[in-house]
């Protein structure tokens, strides 16, 4: 009977102590996870496969980016999305999507911090989640935009931040 306890176990399912058991826990569960990643499709661009601002999501932000991206591509802006499912592990294949465009954004239901803000600088401002996991990743210079107000993200706002994105170092 395997006991479930939060602790490592031996292969007779016992609760395992020792530092060699916990070491091949984790490395069959991220052999696991890295044959997972090998079966995962990289995700389709929306939009161009290049240009100057690529906005990346996941989860239920999918429909509101994809929306403000067909705006903006009607105002002659060139931008395009990338809908992640996966983010751990994440497909083969992104960051050569991402070196593709000249800018890089995630968009979240999550927190960031403002630059406008008056306390914030490049020394300490917190990025959101995914911003920082791509940033680390991929080595990638990857900005955010995000919202934690509880309500739904409206596709406007999004096309807000993507237009102030692309006009920085103008």
């Amino acid at each position: 009977m395997h006991t479930l306890t939060g602790l490592a176990h031996d292969r007779a399912s016992k609760v395992a102590y020792d530092p060699s058991s916990n070491e091949e826990g984790l490395r069959a569960r991220s052999l696991k996870l890295a044959a997972l990643q090998k079966t995962l499709k990289t995700p389709p661009v929306h939009g161009d496969p290049e240009g100057d601002l690529l906005v990346v999501g996941w989860g239920s932000n999918k429909g509101v980016i994809e929306e403000a991206v067909d705006r903006a591509r009607a105002e002659g802006l060139k931008v395009s999305s990338l809908h992640l499912r996966f983010i751990q592990p994440m497909p083969s294949g992104i960051r050569e999507i991402l070196q593709k465009f000249g800018k890089v954004m995630t968009v979240e239901s999550n927190w960031s911090d403002r630059r406008e803000d008056e306390l914030i600088d490049e020394d300490n401002r917190r990025y959101s989640a995914l911003a920082l996991l791509l940033r680390s990743r991929f080595l990638v210079d990857v900005d955010c935009w995000s919202e934690a107000r509880g309500q739904p993200i409206k596709p406007g706002d999004v096309v807000k931040a993507m237009r102030a994105k692309l006009s920085e170092g103008r």
